[in-house]
């Protein structure tokens, strides 16, 4: 159960923010929704940023859902990790991966499953996640691999879903 209810399904009000919000879901709220709409200023600022996050980034699809499942997996998000990983899938990774990033410390070393790019990015993920701090040498790794733009919009990738989890995980909230 979630520490606070949800709002209701059929919530209209306020209109243009839930038309917003079950504009960007494909018609639904989900339960993520259903909680941040306790707050519609929060809900209205939610729906604007994640949306820029995870439609309007020049970074890799693929590589984007995979720092949001490390996230997931290191902060005990799994409604988080239910959402992000059939996205994973759909951007080019497979199931094997997606098992693999259940252990992140394992699959940064994994060289049959992911390729360099990709462990950079679960290495840098891991750390920001952790510790917050990154070390030189993971950062280093993350330019190689990727350019300025990328870099800055992996390392808002790790930041914005480390937010996301923290909420889901603190109150609790369900998958659908």
């Amino acid at each position: 159960m979630p520490r606070i209810p949800y709002v209701p399904l059929d919530l209209a009000e306020p209109a243009d923010l839930v038309q917003a919000i079950r504009a960007r879901r494909g018609g639904t709220l989900l339960n993520l929704d259903r909680m941040l709409l306790h707050s519609p200023a929060l809900a209205r600022g939610w729906n604007v940023f994640l949306r820029a996050v995870r439609n309007e980034l020049g970074l890799d699809p693929k590589l984007r859902e995979l720092a949001m499942c490390v996230v997931a997996v290191l902060n005990g998000a799994e409604y988080e990790f239910m959402h992000h990983a059939p996205e994973f899938v759909r951007a080019g990774g497979n199931d094997g991966q997606v098992q693999a990033m259940r252990d992140p410390d394992t699959a940064t070393r994994d060289s049959a499953l992911f390729d360099a790019t990709e462990r950079a990015v679960i290495a840098l993920t891991v750390e920001m996640t952790r510790q917050v701090r990154v070390h030189d040498a993971t950062f280093a790794e993350v330019r190689r691999q990727l350019s300025e733009q990328h870099t800055v919009e992996l390392v808002g990738v790790v930041s914005v879903y480390n937010m996301v989890s923290r909420f889901l995980v603190a109150l609790d909230v369900e998958p659908e």
